[in-house]
């Protein structure tokens, strides 16, 4: 069983080091600790969280995303679960697994990314701002 330090973790589900920490310590993301008491994720952890079946390697010079050239971090994969159309506006919920975050984008970028419920879609977030790709 392929077990990875929590920072290469991170990179390849698309977040933070220290989100990754915080899933850990809630029990959202399963860990085996070494006997130094160093955490370490298994590959199975890695492709659950990504909803992947295969193991999704990063290529050296290769991006791994569509998101691989942003230098934001929190790039968090999910699943659009709720579309709703006010006005100008849209509210678009994603699912994370365990948790779903919600974004108000304008109904132009939604019907560009043709976001629906079931798409696969990213939530990008910096600072106080959600922003939502298409994956």
């Amino acid at each position: 069983m392929e077990m990875l330090k929590p920072q290469d973790a991170a990179k390849l589900i698309g977040v933070s080091c220290p989100t990754l920490k915080s899933w850990i310590y809630k029990g959202t993301v399963h860990s085996i600790l070494t006997p130094g008491g160093h955490h370490r994720i298994p590959r199975s952890e890695i492709d659950r969280l990504t909803q992947s079946k295969k193991p999704r390697p990063a290529a050296k010079g290769k991006q791994s995303s569509p998101l691989g050239a942003i230098s934001g971090r929190n790039k968090l994969l999910g699943t659009v679960t709720d579309v709703k159309f006010e006005g100008l506006l849209a509210q678009v919920t994603i699912s994370l697994g365990t948790q779903s975050i919600t974004s108000i984008i304008t109904r132009d970028a939604c019907e560009e990314l043709g976001l629906n419920k079931g798409s696969r879609a990213y939530a990008l977030i910096k600072a106080t701002e959600v922003m939502i790709i298409r994956g």
